[in-house]
């Protein structure tokens, strides 16, 4: 057989690559940097979609527990969620149960949690029939919206107050009296004052335990009203509650004191 020549065989086969690398060009499809961006674009947009919505919101939303309130029927624990300075949700989630008491709970707690939504504070109004529940409702909503400020969220005003109404609010402040040990047990008052007049009163600590918490209940809610009423310590004592009266009056003179008369 008749071998082939050398050279010929390097011709044929650069001929070859040439041929192969032609084809592949010819293939290829060609680039499109308009369309490479808006594939790109459309990418982004679903990444963004697909992403979580009102993130910011979310991040802006924190829960805080107030402290437990023991009743004469069990314990009752509030806890708010707030957002942006606002309370948007309350919710007991300690709670007296048992007997009877499961259904002063159910009657009771959701009025106070929408109370609570709507007052933006603790100055809510007793649910009929569940007088102890509720005291002790207030107790530890006070104590969550006192954490709350602490932590530097500040309650929202009510959407229908006046520009007066809210410079007001800024300058109110709280003040805590001085405990006093009577004996049955200490008092403590806190007051909030604002525009030299006391708009808030409650009473942080106070008997409890036994008869104590009847009496408690009877007499806190009178001695705060009338703390509000008269704007000094000169209030009348309740009846069958003694003890507690003049533990009350001489913690909110000491309260007085620390606001400046």
């Amino acid at each position: 057989m008749k071998k082939s020549h050398p050279i010929r065989r390097v011709l044929l086969a650069s001929a070859a690559t040439v041929s192969g690398i032609v084809l592949l060009l010819s293939l290829k499809p060609a680039s499109d940097p308009a369309a490479s961006a808006q594939g790109a674009a459309a990418q982004e947009t679903a990444a963004a979609q697909e992403s979580p919505q009102g993130g910011a919101a979310a991040a802006g939303t924190s829960t805080v527990t107030g402290a437990v309130a023991q009743t004469q029927y069990g314990v009752v624990q509030v806890r708010l969620t707030v957002a942006n300075g606002k309370i948007t949700k309350a919710e007991a989630v300690q709670a007296p149960k048992g007997g009877t008491s499961d259904q002063k709970t159910a009657l009771s707690v959701p009025k106070l949690n929408q109370e609570a939504v709507a007052t933006q504070s603790a100055d809510i109004t007793s649910v009929s029939g569940a007088s102890y529940t509720s005291a002790g409702y207030k107790q530890s909503l006070q104590s969550a919206i006192d954490k709350m400020k602490a932590a530097g969220a500040n309650t929202a005003a009510p959407s229908n107050s006046s520009a007066a109404g809210s410079g007001q609010a800024a300058q109110a402040k709280t003040v805590t009296g001085d405990v006093v040990t009577t004996e049955y047990g200490p008092v403590q008052v806190r007051i909030t004052v604002a525009g030299g007049k006391i708009t808030k009163a409650d009473a942080v600590q106070a008997p409890s335990g036994g008869t104590s918490d009847q009496k408690t209940a009877l007499a806190v809610p009178k001695l705060n009203q009338e703390a509000v009423a008269a704007g000094n310590a000169n209030i009348d004592s309740v009846s069958g509650a003694s003890y507690t009266s003049g533990g009350y009056k001489k913690s909110l003179q000491s309260a007085l004191d620390k606001a400046g008369g």
